[in-house]
């Protein structure tokens, strides 16, 4: 096997994705993962710093795509509006180039350190469209709130999606998420974003 093989990457995820839901996120080793992907526990690390990280993989690029398209995002009336646009547009784009993502979720949600991994990561995308909407010319808490609001709306969105086993059209999905927010919110139905 090639030592730089682009194929690594992705066979680690897999062995892992396998691993975690198999014998359960703290009983699987480093070693176990490389393993199965077929190299060594060295390697390993030359890919992610540590078992958790494998299921994580390329979310570091989320909070910098989601800030884009929030500042390219066409003007929709409020800073909330505007914010759901964009992430409408994101989303489409980031559910048709992820795989295994109900397996990711399970797992993350069977471990309690990899939940605070995701909050983080929440945490960070969240952070991106505050700061997205601020340059826009958003006060900076009005920016932070709809930030907060349009990331949760977002999250519950993605949630649907995977609900649908990943069939359903994530526009749709992030409509649907809307939609319910507005009716918990105001206690309204019907009103769209």
């Amino acid at each position: 096997m090639a030592r730089w093989d682009p194929g690594t990457q992705k066979r680690l995820t897999e062995a892992a994705l396998e691993l975690y839901s198999e014998l359960g996120y703290d009983q699987v080793t480093v070693t176990q993962i490389a393993e199965r992907a077929g190299i060594t526990r060295r390697s390993y690390f030359r890919y992610f710093p540590d078992k958790r990280e494998v299921l994580f993989s390329g979310s570091e690029r989320l909070p910098a795509a989601l800030h884009q398209a929030v500042l390219d995002a066409a003007d929709a009336g409020t800073p909330l509006s505007t914010a759901l646009a964009a992430l409408a547009e994101a989303g489409v784009q980031l559910t048709a180039h992820i795989e295994h993502a109900a397996e990711r979720r399970a797992v993350i949600n069977a471990s309690a350190e990899l939940q605070e991994r995701e909050r983080t990561k929440f945490a960070a995308v969240t952070a991106a469209i505050g700061d997205a909407l601020h340059q826009r010319g958003t006060e900076p808490r009005s920016a932070r709130l709809a930030a907060q609001i349009a990331a949760l709306i977002f999250q519950n969105a993605f949630d649907q999606w995977l609900d649908a086993g990943e069939q359903a059209d994530f526009a749709t999905c992030l409509e649907a998420a809307t939609a319910s927010f507005r009716e918990t919110a105001t206690g309204a139905t019907g009103n769209h974003a």
